[in-house]
């Protein structure tokens, strides 16, 4: 494993970088299948590159993190955590709202666009090391996404 933290040039560790990567694609994955399942044109590798892309920019705001956090000169530069988070959330969320569409009266793709901007959220906390959150969040969501659409199928059906 220290082969590939030199070949990485990591302070994290290839280890936990390779682990973060892997449950972000995991996670991603299982949002995007029910995306799939249902035919819609986000599906299962867009949620997994949201994902993975949050993940990634995460794992090096971090890194950038340590590596300058080192420097003994004040007039270093300190890169601000609140800033990177800012900036995943508003490229997500351009491109989640490139998934919503207008049909008369009628919008599509809201649950799509929401699903994506979530897939960033869990790749930014896998990145940032909090897989247990990320965890529980993606069990959420795919209750949400499968659970209560039977219910709304359910009150469709009724009306």
């Amino acid at each position: 494993m220290e082969q590939l933290d030199q070949i990485f040039s990591t302070q994290i560790g290839a280890g936990v970088i390779l682990l973060r990567l892997a449950l972000a694609c995991l996670f991603g994955a299982i949002l995007g299948i029910d995306r799939e399942i249902r035919d819609r044109p986000a599906g299962l590798r867009t949620f997994i590159m949201v994902s993975l892309a949050a993940c990634l920019f995460t794992i090096i705001a971090i890194e950038l993190s340590l590596a300058l956090d080192g420097s003994e000169d004040e007039t270093s530069i300190r890169p601000d955590p609140l800033r990177i988070i800012e900036a995943i959330t508003a490229g997500v969320a351009f491109l989640a709202a490139g998934s919503i569409i207008r049909h008369g009266r009628r919008l599509e793709g809201l649950t799509t666009g929401a699903g994506m901007w979530l897939a960033g959220a869990i790749g930014l906390a896998c990145g940032a090391g909090f897989e247990a959150i990320a965890a529980l969040v993606t069990l959420l969501a795919l209750i949400i996404l499968v659970g209560l659409k039977k219910l709304e199928d359910g009150l469709d059906r009724k009306k």
